[in-house]
């Protein structure tokens, strides 16, 4: 007994006597006020200025009503944070206490009992502050003084010699989405939007751990592992890994030192569709004679990613090589989850990459306008197998390049790569968003009336940040296989023709070019990064733009004050009236939005999935929306799915069979992008009229392979053996693909021959069958078009074609005591 006690007693001791501690302050009191007034307010950190400002009352939810136009004299003004801890004298005997703000947004003076401690001008930055001797003991007193980011900008902004676009939020390293966008309400914030710590430590410091992998096989993974030690303390230390110890010698100041590791027949980390996304925990510490100093964890995915750039007849090929097979990269941008980011929940992270998991997509990308996301982002990004394109946070402007710039530049970076560079998702960095094309494309130069000595400062700026400033960052401080970096996405405009041939594209012909959908059989890039339509959130979501009762109608200004594009109802009205019959009633019309964006990108990904290999990629604008909004987002912001995220569900299924209607042939290509090859492969149809009465079939004369990562064409049949006598407004082919060997349908889809708004559909019966509190069976007697399940839960299908004499099972999230219905036919009736 005595032998237990004294060894718990040692335990106690050793682990007591670790030379590093945190404490939060994020959960002291903290208080704000407006400088020019006295009173003071409870506020929040992490948080902002407007979050605390409607907690106290003092403003309403610029998200309800036309509210955001109420809130817009908040970014004139200045703001005081304060609040008081306390410091003991045994605190004050660490050797080293540093104060560490993760996040300050953006221009700020810390104060430190009325000392100035450090002042802040980028929003991207962790400031980490020495601050043992203006401590003292008992009660501490800590304020940041934030002034105006608006109003700091635009001084900024008079130092330059001409006007540049969107200024002043290019000269401030703030999110530049809070400025307002297309989709985005201006709210720009200030305060203090990540947490703040105090870091008490003793010898040494271990800093950042960089986890290089050299050598991956399918025997084994060797890795180094470098590490940034500060010692003030020269001397033996014992360095280890996952247990493995090893012994190093360390200088007083800055060092260091990299250390082999191997992880013996590694499973790769995959992404989504491919396998498993395994990951592996690497735990790092630091001894001095048997004591703790610090610690440090990791998890880490072995795989490799490679950006393919060759030359062909028609241009340059531009993919993804993932563990050494060329990827098919199917997936989505991603903007900030909350105009107020700091209310995004590490459950709201996770669900919404869940969601893009759920809807077999394997790639995001980070758009440059928004922030660095959450470390919990990545980390569900890793677990999910879902690769990252990480912009770097620059968009749509002009950007300046004098040495303060540039500095403050690099130290962005290098914060964010030593923050992100470990995660096994993070696929390759970029610049920046569309700055290149504004350059070159959007007449700023003209508009403005630019000098020739202007205009070439500009292209000499962007060169200095872009081609120099950036990826010299990244080979100085990211490890060698996470250094992929691409200048800026689009590499060349849309109105060019070399944006088809090579690089990534950001296709908007439709929308801003108001071309028709079909626009996207012919126009298809090697790689779209963007494109996208407009639609409006589920009703739940519309409801919430609203205090009180919700008015639902088209004119209602609260409606109208939701659509931040300037002919952006102009636009989809246009395009509905193309391919829908317009609906009066406000509710069909929600619903025919909704089926008007899913079918316009529906046509652009399966003319990208045709074309594969050509192209390699497909990333629709956008998966997520920052506040309640009529946009091109497919999940809204109350993470309800629209009806184009149940479609690219289907549209990114790993098989699919993709129909194309050409010089009156139909062509049947079928895709595959998993590692698995089907033998025997067979196409059969029917040709059926709405009610299910049967026209005739067809198919393949003869049975193909369909190849691991590959597809193939089937021969082309006339439209006019096909569709014979019969109006093509009135029936439809259910198209399956078998593997015949092992008797198992490897693809179906359903074909129309003409427009929504030109189909004859019938009336269905539908009729719902309670399964369970959360399952349900849907039937109809004739084809139901595009059937919508409305209720407030999640559906695990829903705007789903549901075929003549059929009926389909469909889980709920939650219980429901009432499901309503439609389908097209009530829209055209």
């Amino acid at each position: 007994m005595n032998k237990i006690l004294l060894f718990t007693f040692l335990f106690i001791q050793i682990f007591t006597n670790a030379q590093t501690s945190e404490r939060n302050l994020s959960s002291e009191k903290w208080k704000f006020k407006n400088v020019k007034e006295n009173n003071w307010f409870t506020a929040s950190v992490p948080g902002t200025v407007h979050l605390d400002l409607m907690n106290n009352k003092i403003i309403p939810d610029p998200y309800k009503d036309e509210n955001e136009k109420k809130v817009q004299w908040i970014e004139n003004e200045n703001w005081d944070y304060q609040t008081s801890f306390n410091i003991s004298s045994k605190d004050l005997e660490n050797q080293n206490i540093e104060l560490i703000f993760n996040g300050l947004d953006t221009f700020s003076e810390i104060y430190l009992n009325g000392k100035l401690i450090q002042s802040t001008d980028n929003m991207f930055r962790k400031w980490t502050i020495p601050v043992r001797q203006s401590l003292k003991n008992g009660e501490n007193i800590l304020q940041v003084k934030f002034r105006s980011a608006v109003n700091v900008g635009k001084e900024l902004a008079q130092k330059v010699p001409f006007t540049m676009p969107e200024s002043p939020r290019s000269f401030v390293r703030k999110a530049q989405y809070q400025f307002g966008w297309d989709w985005g309400p201006r709210l720009v914030t200030a305060g203090i939007w990540k947490d703040v710590k105090l870091n008490f430590w003793n010898i040494a410091r271990l800093d950042h751990i960089k986890i290089e992998q050299k050598i991956l096989t399918k025997q084994k993974a060797d890795l180094n592992i470098h590490a940034e030690i500060f010692a003030t303390e020269e001397g033996k230390y014992t360095f280890s890994i996952n247990g493995k110890s090893q012994n190093i010698s360390l200088k007083s100041g800055l060092n260091l030192i990299s250390i082999p590791y191997q992880i013996q027949n590694p499973k790769l980390w995959q992404p989504n569709g491919w396998g498993n996304p395994n990951l592996y925990d690497i735990k790092v510490s630091l001894q001095k004679d048997s004591k703790m100093i610090a610690e440090k964890s990791e998890k880490i995915g072995l795989r490799t990613v490679e950006l393919i750039q060759e030359k062909d007849e028609k241009g340059k090929s531009f993919y993804f090589k993932v563990n050494g097979k060329p990827m098919y990269a199917k997936g989505t941008n991603w903007i900030p989850g909350d105009s107020f980011s700091t209310r995004m929940t590490k459950e709201k992270y996770q669900h919404l990459i869940k969601d893009c998991k759920d809807a077999n997509m394997n790639m995001i990308r980070v758009w440059g306008g928004g922030i660095y996301e959450d470390d919990e982002f990545y980390k569900a990004c890793d677990e999910n197998g879902i690769l990252v394109w990480q912009d770097f946070m620059f968009a749509g402007s002009f950007y300046p390049a004098d040495e303060k710039f540039q500095k403050n530049v690099e130290l962005e970076v290098k914060d964010q790569i030593e923050r992100l560079q470990n995660h096994p998702s993070l696929a390759l960095w970029c610049g920046n968003n569309e700055i290149d094309e504004a350059i070159v494309n959007w007449g700023y130069q003209k508009q403005f009336k630019y000098s020739k000595e202007d205009s070439l400062q500009v292209w000499k700026d962007y060169k200095k940040i872009f081609h120099e400033v950036i990826p010299n960052s990244i080979q100085k401080y990211a490890s060698s296989d996470k250094q992929i970096y691409w200048e800026s996405s689009p590499s060349i405009g849309w109105g060019h023709k070399e944006s088809l041939t090579e690089g990534d594209s950001h296709y908007w012909g439709v929308w801003w070019g108001e071309q028709p959908f079909e626009i996207y059989n012919e126009k298809v890039p090697r790689f779209a990064s963007e494109y996208g339509f407009q639609g409006m959130p589920t009703l739940e979501t519309t409801k919430s733009m609203f205090s009180g009762n919700p008015e639902l109608d088209l004119n209602n200004g609260t409606i109208k004050a939701h659509e931040k594009h300037s002919r952006g109802w102009e636009i989809i009205e246009n395009y509905m009236k193309r391919d829908f019959i317009v609906p009066t009633d406000f509710v069909k019309y929600n619903y025919v939005s909704q089926l008007l964006q899913a079918r316009g990108m529906q046509i652009a990904i399966e003319a990208h999935r045709r074309s594969k290999p050509y192209n390699m990629g497909t990333l629709y604008w956008q998966l997520n929306d920052c506040w309640p909004v009529v946009s091109w987002s497919s999940i809204d912001y109350l993470g309800n799915w629209k009806a184009l995220h149940y479609q690219v569900k289907r549209s990114f299924e790993n098989q699919v069979i993709l129909p194309e209607e050409k010089d009156e042939n139909l062509d049947f290509y079928v895709i595959n992008d998993e590692f698995k090859t089907f033998e025997n492969v067979s196409l059969e149809f029917d040709i059926l009229k709405f009610n299910g009465e049967k026209k005739g079939s067809g198919g393949a004369a003869e049975v193909r392979t369909l190849e691991s990562n590959g597809g193939l064409n089937f021969d082309s049949f006339l439209l006019e053996e096909i569709i014979g006598d019969a109006d093509r407004n009135e029936i439809f082919l259910h198209v399956i693909v078998r593997d015949e060997k092992n008797e198992k349908i490897i693809a179906e889809s359903n074909y129309f021959f003409a427009k929504p708004k030109d189909l004859k559909l019938p009336k269905p019966n539908l009729k719902i069958r309670k399964i369970s509190s959360t399952e349900i069976e849907i039937s109809t007697d004739v084809l139901a078009k595009d059937v919508y399940l409305i209720g407030d839960t999640h559906f695990s299908d829903n705007f789903f074609d549901l075929l003549p004499g059929t009926s389909r099972r469909i889980k709920l999230s939650k219980p429901l005591k009432k499901i309503e219905v439609m389908s097209l036919w009530d829209t055209m009736n």
